[in-house]
């Protein structure tokens, strides 16, 4: 082992150092992962949300190699979280989808209109209060975010509903696979099926 000393370390957040030190144990331990294939094993894929309280191989059992995870804030069926799902499916081989959305999710805190006027006057990080969001600076923004929808929502139950039938009814999402629609509970760790949003992912004949 080197002694010699990382002329960038000086320059590493304390963060950045903690992720390459646990990648380094990582390596260590690797075994034979370098040998699972490119397809998931398990044959299914998930689409859920980033938030960092969600941890989709601990509440779905999953190993590495196991299944496709697509993440975005809300787990939304985004145009480029369904450009995902295709490629699963048609070219990895994935046969059947869970989108699961989450309790206290963050995006039910705004609305697209709240987000942009908040770019609009800084790019910095905002903060939320008892009169709501608020910049703690105004300058350096962008008018830019009026070209983004944030998919932002009101109704959990809702939210997965309308995300499971825009992935059903996409025209590029192959009939035959099945769509499972859940929530998790950020409190117990549940899946909670919506069977309003599970039937509507039906198998289509």
């Amino acid at each position: 082992m080197s002694n010699v000393i990382d002329p960038l370390q000086k320059i590493r957040s304390k963060v950045h150092q903690q992720v390459l030190s646990a990648n380094q144990e990582y390596v260590k331990h690797f075994g034979d992962k370098g040998e699972l294939t490119i397809p998931p094993a398990r044959q299914f894929a998930i689409l859920t949300c980033m938030d960092a309280r969600l941890d989709p191989a601990q509440y779905a059992g999953l190993a590495e190699g196991d299944a496709h995870v697509i993440r975005n804030a809300g787990g939304r069926a985004s145009d480029d979280a369904i450009r995902s799902l295709v490629i699963s499916h048609k070219l990895l081989g994935t046969k059947e989808w869970f989108v699961i959305h989450h309790t206290d999710c963050g995006m039910a805190l705004f609305t697209d209109d709240i987000i942009r006027d908040l770019l609009a006057k800084s790019l910095k990080t905002a903060t939320v209060d008892e009169h709501g969001w608020r910049n703690t600076e105004e300058s350096g923004g962008s008018n830019e975010a009026r070209h983004i929808s944030f998919l932002t929502f009101k109704n959990l139950e809702a939210s997965v509903t309308e995300d499971v039938q825009r992935i059903r009814q996409h025209p590029l999402v192959a009939k035959n696979i099945p769509i499972y629609g859940y929530i998790y509970d950020v409190h117990s760790g549940k899946l909670i099926e919506v069977p309003e949003a599970t039937h509507a992912g039906e198998v289509l004949n």
